[in-house]
């Protein structure tokens, strides 16, 4: 029997202060990064996907950053299939592959068998219904679902995100309702350990208004007119990331700047209030609250441990 490849998923919701921290233990494990990041992996979107640079790289190799361009065509198994060759190269190379990102989907590609079923499934679908969610809000998804169908919404419960998204999907698809009352299956291959990184809700949420202050004074706003200008166009996938498509709004007149700062700074608020609600569903996960821990130090010393426990 072949012994599992060993790696960590270090998570968290967005602006929480995973960059640094992953490439800090990068370095001290000989590790490379994988990214697990929706919008990262597109290249010439740097600014309102704050995007690692190759100065914070320290030269810790990162992989799947940068590689399609935005209106590139890219699903979630995809990515799965990226990934896990990924974490077999950099292991076979005799260093640890850590995963890095706060997309939920991506690190589901390589935590559990990613198997919707052959028949009625749509990858590019399922990645809008969740973008979908990300800006409505579940009780949004399951009254579009009660459209569908009221029987079908009664029982399946609001909070069960994957199988009200996985029914609008199967509905959009002139499917049948199948049965949603499987359990995702665990990648055997790997012995994952996840780290969950949180904050108090409101220094959070502070750090993610400051984040958005900091991308427009950094030039968000000439990013997003640039890629307009190139033609990519607002229907994108990549382009309707949060910090793109508001930006979009600005430059079409919808609305003002304040407007659209002001919008960005709530999506992306609910958008973590939404990652934290996904991570819950990770029943082995560990939890470190950064501003329980004294310093950077002290969080690596934390996960080093938990690593130790194998």
């Amino acid at each position: 029997m072949m012994s599992k490849i060993p790696i960590l998923i270090l998570t968290g919701p967005t602006a929480v202060g995973k960059t640094d921290l992953s490439v800090k233990l990068a370095e001290i494990l000989n590790a490379e990064i994988i990214s697990a990041d929706a919008t990262q992996i597109y290249k010439k979107m740097d600014i309102g996907s704050a995007k690692i640079t190759h100065r914070e790289m320290k030269g810790v190799p990162h992989h799947l950053i940068d590689i399609l361009n935005p209106d590139d065509e890219f699903s979630v198994s995809e990515y799965g299939d990226l990934a896990k060759k990924c974490i077999e190269d950099i292991h076979n190379r005799g260093k640890f592959p850590i995963i890095t990102g706060g997309t939920g989907l991506y690190l589901n590609s390589i935590l559990y068998k990613m198997n919707f079923g052959n028949s009625n499934s749509d990858e590019r679908l399922r990645l809008e219904l969740n973008e979908l969610l990300n800006n409505k809000g579940i009780d949004y998804m399951h009254n579009l679902l009660k459209s569908y169908s009221e029987e079908v919404a009664n029982k399946i419960h609001k909070n069960n995100t994957k199988r009200v998204i996985r029914a609008i999907e199967i509905f959009k698809l002139g499917g049948e309702l199948g049965d949603f009352s499987k359990d995702l299956e665990l990648n055997e291959k790997y012995d994952a350990k996840i780290v969950v990184l949180n904050r108090n809700r409101k220094l959070l949420y502070d750090r993610i208004n400051y984040r958005v202050d900091l991308m427009f004074e950094n030039g968000l706003i000439e990013e997003v007119k640039s890629l307009v200008d190139e033609g990519f166009s607002k229907d994108l996938v990549s382009m309707k990331a949060i910090g793109y498509k508001e930006i979009i709004d600005y430059l079409n007149g919808i609305t003002t700047l304040e407007e659209s700062k002001s919008i960005i700074k709530q999506n992306s608020r609910r958008y973590a209030k939404r990652q934290i609600t996904w991570f819950k569903r990770y029943k082995d996960a560990f939890w470190i609250d950064l501003d329980n821990t004294k310093n950077i130090d002290e969080q690596i010393d934390i996960i080093m441990n938990l690593l130790k426990e194998r």
